[in-house]
């Protein structure tokens, strides 16, 4: 792999490591550290600055790496738009996927799109929504797959809905959540998944659970309640191909409905006249009524 100035400032930049930047661009430390000395003589302005923990970005530093950034930026886009104007499926696919998606149900897209477009390199961001709205808004991705309510004024794809549900190995209805002291699972998540289930815990059970373990992330909570360890409250798409004997009860209002969440992909319609694009969209179409 040939790796250009440009790559190795964003690399290091990013890391701000040099052991690290050197594994990711399958360089050794020496011959890194010999390549940066040799960038910044050339530019004759110091780019950063060693410390014991690691590197420090100058404000000269700073000014180079967003112009090396942008360059890669503006290759990839003349990349693409050769691509498409061949017809090819090459290049780049920039995904930015809420983490519970990209988790449980984007692999076995990825997986098919992969076998059928072996030319296309995939570039894989993952977050809270909030984040994929921002990579999209940057303009750094070129399709974005969030989950809940969104007021996205350009192209979106409704993908699916899935149920919210309580996770346990013991309790059988939801109504035993008057009667347990088992502890809730809760994740940190954001807002709008912790406002669903703090408004659908008010309005079905009126008092706060008896005992919460709060964890940081939602495969933390589920692999807390598939070990019995206590409940929580999962979107189903997190136990996709789950074949554990384990509870999964929906959370059914008083109505009769259950709650629930939309998951959404958001694109722009420049982004549709590329090809590997326009290709992930058809293959998603195959995954769309997903059993969960």
């Amino acid at each position: 792999m040939i790796v250009t100035e440009y790559e190795l400032l964003v690399c290091l930049a990013k890391e701000l490591n040099m052991r690290k930047s050197a594994e990711k661009l399958f360089l050794s430390q020496p011959a890194l550290s010999q390549r940066l000395q040799t960038i910044e003589s050339r530019w004759e302005a110091k780019i950063f600055i060693r410390t014991q923990k690691g590197l420090l970005l100058t404000p000269e530093g700073e000014a180079i790496v967003r112009h090396a950034a942008s360059v890669i930026e503006r290759e990839h886009q003349i990349q693409e738009k050769l691509a498409a104007m061949e017809g090819v499926v090459r290049g780049t696919l920039r995904i930015a996927c809420a983490s519970v998606v990209a988790q449980r149900w984007l692999p076995r897209v990825l997986k098919k799109y992969a076998e059928l477009y072996p030319n296309v390199q995939i570039s894989l961001h993952t977050g809270w929504s909030s984040e994929v709205h921002q990579h999209l808004i940057s303009g750094s991705v070129h399709l974005g797959i969030v989950r809940g309510d969104t007021n996205w004024k350009s192209k979106k794809k409704h993908l699916f809905t899935d149920p919210l549900i309580l996770v346990d190995r013991e309790m059988r209805r939801i109504e035993d959540i008057f009667t347990t002291d088992r502890p809730f699972i809760q994740f940190k998540s954001d807002s709008s998944y912790y406002d669903i289930i703090q408004d659908y815990w008010q309005r079905n059970f009126g008092k706060a659970p008896k005992r919460v373990v709060l964890v940081d992330q939602i495969e933390t909570a589920r692999q807390m309640a598939l070990n019995g360890i206590g409940f929580a409250i999962l979107p189903a798409v997190t136990m996709i191909r789950n074949d554990e004997d384990i509870c999964k009860i929906p959370l059914t209002e008083k109505d009769g409905t259950i709650a629930s969440r939309d998951t959404t992909l958001l694109t722009y319609e420049q982004s549709l006249s590329l090809p590997q694009v326009r290709t992930f969209l058809e293959i998603a179409n195959d995954f769309l009524e997903t059993e969960i």
